[in-house]
């Protein structure tokens, strides 16, 4: 009001003159006589009157020249050549608690300048709050504290120490914090506080006047110096622990240094740089070194993993996962190590299993009165014993590494799938790892899960269901399989039939009903048999046959699909399979009876009696022996469970008199027994210790076409029921004959699978690409084994001839059409 022109009645220097003694007295903290209300007037009317612009400049004059020549003293004072940078960069060769006080005391004094300077501009804010509300918002000038900030990096920070020397301010305060933080790291104590002050200086200032967050000092200046320094710090690091620890040290070691860095951030630098340090930590420390660190001889993974050191394990998956998501170097440690032991696995079962077969004669009576069970004599042959341990060592296996899989890989699912696929790989090496789980599963559905919990039956059939998992050719397991069940059913051996279904319901699940179909079909053929034996039974009884001597007949009728008939009867037997065994009158007598009460029921169908599969009761007289009182004898009766073949040959010597026999061609000519089978009862009948049930002329462990057998009359035993077992080779696993074999049926299998699945492909598709076709068929049958692709190719080849498919004329790439 009364204001005709600008500045009229406005004295700008004599207004300056007591704005600038006051600002001086602000400086030199005396402002407590100062009236800032008088000050707030003066400056604004010099605003008013048009004279901000003068007054801004004036006064940023003034900032200036105060930090040039009274801030620049107080900092000159405070240098030292304890904690000037050399021509490297870093401080020169001082003794680390010199440098250490010396450098506090530079951080303590430039902390003390920052914070004078920023009460000072506060204050001079305040006296100037109208200027930049109105003159600096106008003229898009920065605040007058924003630009004593940059008045103080230019003139302070970034000025230089002489004309001579080009050494800034801020570059020996970057060189004490980065030289106090190295010390702290090699274990010495620092004031945390100090820096923190100094770097929280640094995140107050701008390298421009706009103060965007991305021009903080802080990031643009010290913390690339930070970073680049502790850069080389944990390269020298990391070469020296290599040299001078052992993997599990170093693990420690860089863990702590992570819990370091973060916390340094937090307490001593700022949290900004906290992501980018521990970058540098994993870099150098973990990404550049965890080869070296997993392939440590003596203390790396592998040692870790054989001496079980679980939480040295935890620690390296902890670290590669750092820098890694797939833990590449970790996962083929691992699954280095696991091929490596799975293959020791296969050679000691290889190298167990090529020892020569030891004969084992297996001699059992059952119960007696008042008797327990006799002894029995077993001689496994170390090829079945190789078999059981190949699988139980692998199971230990499998047990430790799923428990360092839990404990110290966190259940780490790339990890498991790496473990899978080494696992699947040494179990794939092994040529017989189908039969040898198999082998497993037959001893303990037999015996090895009686007395078990139900919980630990599951346990039993998961660890096999897991193994089957890793068998790729699952065709040649349900081979072997299916000749063990087979096996158990009719002999009865079976330690429950519930457990048996629950595995076949186990690999249909875990497989397929492809692979099932059969076994589920051998379970009804026994089921089925007991029905039809029972009735048969009922149809004798009706009939009132009155033969008080009638063979009683328990039968299992087996359909010939379902059943592995041939891999059931003796390999030694092909050359001799259509032989028919001759039964005695009486035992033929029922088998047509038997053949006509069947045919009767089920017209059209083949019945063909596999001896070599049955089992006999038969009751034998023996000649009297003395009793107890004189002129008393007793008649000896026991009761022999023997073979179909071997009650074929007893009966034989029922018409014969006393000291008479027979030589072996006349047993053979008169049974129709294969050589082979007829050797091996022989044996049991005559050369076991303690079922000789006949004599045998002359007396050696080998049978000869001209050896003589006849009637035992002095047989003795102490119990009731004598059990005659056959002789065998004690081994259950197969020889290479019987191998080849196996395979050579195996594959004649695959080769009608693979038809069927070209057949079906090239129905739907009509047309299609060889190389299509191959990969199709390969993807369909993967589940249950790997095809050759030579034999794909034969196959289709086949097809072709019997014009299933043929092949398309006129197209650039080999291509089939299918044929309708």
């Amino acid at each position: 009001m009364g204001l005709t022109t600008p500045g009229e009645n406005v004295d700008f220097e004599a207004t300056w003159a007591v704005l600038s003694s006051s600002l001086r007295e602000i400086h030199t903290k005396n402002a407590s006589k100062l009236s800032f209300e008088e000050l707030y007037r003066n400056a604004y009317k010099l605003v008013l009157k048009m004279k901000g612009e003068i007054l801004y400049e004036r006064v940023k004059a003034f900032e200036q020249e105060w930090l040039s020549t009274e801030v620049r003293k107080r900092i000159e004072a405070l240098l030292s050549p304890n904690i000037l940078p050399n021509a490297a960069g870093g401080i020169g060769p001082t003794a680390a608690n010199e440098r250490r006080v010396a450098g506090e005391r530079f951080l303590r004094g430039l902390k003390e300048v920052w914070e004078d300077h920023n009460i000072c501009m506060n204050m001079t804010t305040d006296v100037l709050m109208y200027m930049d509300r109105v003159y600096c918002a106008d003229h898009h000038r920065p605040s007058i504290f924003a630009a004593s900030m940059a008045l103080f990096r230019d003139h302070i920070l970034r000025s230089p120490l002489s004309r001579e020397d080009p050494t800034t301010i801020a570059m020996v305060l970057y060189s004490v914090i980065l030289d106090q933080i190295r010390m702290e790291r090699e274990g010495d104590i620092i004031d945390k506080n100090l820096i923190r002050s100094c770097a929280y200086m640094l995140e107050g200032l701008y390298e421009t006047d706009e103060e965007e967050e991305s021009t903080k000092l802080y990031l643009t200046t010290f913390e690339p110096e930070f970073l680049d320094e502790s850069r080389k710090f944990y390269q020298e690091e990391g070469d020296s622990l290599l040299r001078d620890s052992d993997a599990g040290t170093y693990c420690r070691h860089t863990r702590r240094r992570i819990v370091e860095e973060r916390d340094r951030c937090r307490s001593t630098l700022s949290l900004l740089t906290a992501p980018k340090i521990i970058s540098v930590v994993e870099d150098e420390l973990i990404r550049r070194k965890i080869h070296d660190v997993v392939e440590m001889e003596g203390s790396g993974v592998k040692h870790m993993l054989d001496n079980d050191r679980l939480e040295d394990l935890e620690l390296v998956y902890e670290l590669d996962a750092r820098v890694d998501p797939k833990k590449e170097e970790l996962r083929k440690a691992l699954q280095r190590r696991v091929v490596e032991l799975g293959s020791e696995i296969n050679k000691a079962a290889a190298t167990a299993s090529q020892a020569p077969p030891a004969p084992a004669i297996v001699n059992a009576g059952d119960k007696s009165k008042g008797d327990g069970k006799p002894p029995v004599e077993r001689v496994l042959n170390q090829q079945t014993v190789a078999a059981i341990k190949w699988v139980d060592d692998v199971l230990q296996l499998k047990d430790k590494y799923d428990h360092i899989w839990r404990v110290s890989f966190r259940s780490d699912q790339g990890l498991q799938t790496a473990l899978t696929r080494s696992f699947s790989d040494f179990i794939n090496l092994f040529p017989r790892s189908s039969e040898y789980i198999s082998l497993f599963l037959d001893e303990n559905l037999k015996k090895g899960l009686k007395g078990k919990t139900e919980n630990e039956v599951d346990a039993v059939l998961e660890k096999a269901i897991i193994l089957i998992r890793y068998v790729q050719d699952k065709d040649m397991f349900e081979r072997y399989y299916k000749k063990h069940l087979s096996r158990r059913l009719l002999s009865g051996k079976s330690v429950s039939n519930e457990v048996e279904k629950q595995m076949i319901s186990r690999m249909k699940m875990e497989i397929g009903n492809h692979f099932t179909q059969k076994l589920e079909g051998m379970f009804k053929d026994m089921t089925i048999s007991e029905d039809l034996t029972a009735n048969y039974k009922a149809k004798v009884a009706q009939l009132g046959d009155p033969d008080p001597k009638r063979i009683e007949l328990s039968i299992n009728v087996l359909t010939s699909t379902m059943w592995p008939l041939d891999a059931m009867a003796p390999a030694s037997r092909s050359d001799e399979g259509t032989l028919k065994c001759i039964f005695p009158p009486e035992v033929e007598r029922i088998k047509q009876g038997f053949e006509k009460f069947y045919f009767d029921k089920h017209n059209g169908r083949v019945l063909i009696w596999q001896a070599n599969m049955g089992s006999a009761d038969i009751r034998a007289t023996f000649s009297r022996v003395q009793g107890k009182e004189p002129g008393q004898s007793k008649e000896r009766r026991h009761e022999l469970n023997v073979s179909t073949y071997s009650m074929v040959v007893l009966l034989l010597f029922n018409d014969m008199a006393p000291g008479e026999s027979m030589t072996f061609e006349d047993i053979q000519a008169k049974t129709n027994i294969p050589t082979p089978d007829l050797i091996r009862n022989l044996q049991s009948l005559a050369v076991a210790p303690k079922t000789r049930i006949l004599v045998k002329e002359p007396m050696s462990k080998d049978v000869k076409p001209t050896d003589k057998f006849s009637f035992n009359e002095n047989f003795q035993s102490k119990f009731l029921r004598v059990k005659v077992n056959i002789v065998s080779s004690g081994n259950k696993v197969e020889g290479s004959e019987e191998r080849k074999e196996t395979e050579k049926k195996n594959n004649d299998s695959r080769g009608n699978i693979i038809e069927a699945a070209i057949v079906r492909i090239m129905k739907q598709r009509k047309e299609l690409s060889h190389q299509q076709l191959i990969s199709e068929v390969i993807s369909q049958l993967a589940s249950r084994f790997m095809p050759d692709v030579n034999m794909v190719k034969k196959r289709i080849e086949s097809l072709i001839e019997r014009e299933y498919i043929e092949r398309m004329e006129d197209v650039d790439r080999p291509a089939y059409r299918y044929l309708a």
